[in-house]
C-alpha cells in the first residue's frame, strides 16, 4: 500500500475541520498570541511506536512555524518515560494540534504493537499476517499504515483495488463457477489490472475453484486445522493460501503451522488497545 501525502493531508484537513472549525477558543482565549514554547511527546506505555511521521505533518499543517525534533522513529520499541519527539513554536498552535497528534499516534501505536507481537509469533514459519477491511471509517489509511509499521502485510485497501469473491457473492451469483467466470470476464471487458481472490467455505467449493482457476489466492474461511491440511494437499502449491475467520493471538501460531501462506486478522484493527502517549509542556 502506497502512503500518499495528498491522502494524508486530506485526512488531516478533515480531522481539523471536525475538531477546530472556526477556532480553538480555549487556546485563543487563554494563551497570548505572541507566546512561544516547547513540548515533548511522552510515552507512558510499552509497545511499538507509530504515527511519528504523521505527527510531523500534522504539526506542519496546523502551523508551518512549528518545528519538530524527532528522537524515536516509527517502528521503534518504546517504554514509559521515553520521549518520541519535541515540538516548538507558537503555544496556541501546539495546543491546537495536540489532540489530533495524540489520537493518531496512540491508535497507530496500539495497532503496530499488536501486529509486531503477531509477527514475532509467526517466526520460524513462512506465514505472514494480513490486515482486513474491518477498520475505523475515515482512518483506514492510518490503521493499515500502522500494520505495515508493525511488520504485517496489507490486504486490499478497499473494494476498488481487488476482486475478493466471498460467500455472499457466491450465493448471489449461484455458484463458485458463475462468480469466478463473471469476475474474470468483468476484468477483461473493463481492461482492469486488479487481482481476483476467492473465499471457500468447504472442500467441495475448493474443488470447484481448482477446476476453474484464474485466481491469485484462495481464502479458507473458518476451516479447522485438519481441514486446512486437507485443503493444502488438494491445492498442492498451485495457489497461495490464506486462512481467515476466528484467528486470534492465542491460536495464530497453530494456524501458521498448518502450512498456509497467510493468516488474515480483523483483530489487528478492531480489537486493539491504544498506547498511552501524552504531550507535555517543557
Amino acid at each position: 500500500m502506497e502512503i500518499k501525502k495528498e491522502d494524508l493531508l486530506a485526512f488531516i484537513h478533515n480531522a481539523l475541520q471536525e475538531d477546530v472549525r472556526e477556532g480553538d477558543h480555549t487556546s485563543l482565549s487563554t494563551i497570548p498570541e505572541t507566546a512561544r514554547g516547547k513540548a515533548r511527546v511522552l510515552i507512558k506505555d510499552t509497545g511499538i511506536l507509530a504515527g511519528v511521521e504523521l505527527a510531523e505533518l500534522i504539526f506542519q499543517t496546523v502551523d508551518p512555524r512549528l518545528k519538530t525534533e524527532v528522537l524515536l522513529q516509527d517502528g521503534t520499541p518504546v517504554k514509559p518515560g521515553d520521549v518520541a519527539m519535541y515540538v516548538a513554536g507558537p503555544d496556541r498552535s501546539i495546543l491546537t494540534a495536540e489532540r489530533l497528534v495524540l489520537n493518531c499516534m496512540q491508535r497507530m501505536s496500539g495497532i503496530a504493537t499488536v501486529t509486531r507481537s503477531i509477527v514475532q509469533q509467526l517466526e520460524g514459519t513462512h506465514c505472514k499476517v494480513l490486515d482486513t477491511r474491518k477498520t475505523t471509517p475515515g482512518i483506514r489509511l492510518l490503521e493499515k499504515w500502522a500494520v505495515k509499521i508493525g511488520g504485517g502485510v496489507n490486504h486490499r485497501f478497499g473494494l476498488f483495488d481487488m476482486i475478493l469473491i466471498k460467500d455472499n457473492h457466491v450465493d448471489y451469483a449461484g455458484s463458485i463457477e458463475n462468480a469466478l467466470t463473471a469476475a474474470q470476464r468483468y476484468v477483461k471487458e473493463h481492461n482492469l489490472d486488479i487481482p481476483i481472490e476467492i473465499e471457500v467455505r468447504n472442500l467441495e467449493e475448493l474443488k470447484e475453484v481448482l477446476a476453474v482457476g484464474g485466481v491469485v489466492r484462495i481464502m479458507l474461511d473458518n476451516f479447522s486445522y485438519e481441514q486446512i491440511r486437507e485443503a493444502l494437499k488438494l491445492i498442492d502449491g498451485r495457489f497461495p493460501v490464506e486462512a481467515s475467520g476466528g484467528i486470534t493471538p492465542e491460536n495464530v501460531r497453530e494456524y501458521a503451522e498448518t502450512g498456509v501462506d497467510y493468516v488474515s486478522m480483523g483483530y489487528l484493527t478492531h480489537s486493539v488497545k491504544s498506547l498511552d502517549i501524552s504531550l507535555k509542556a517543557v
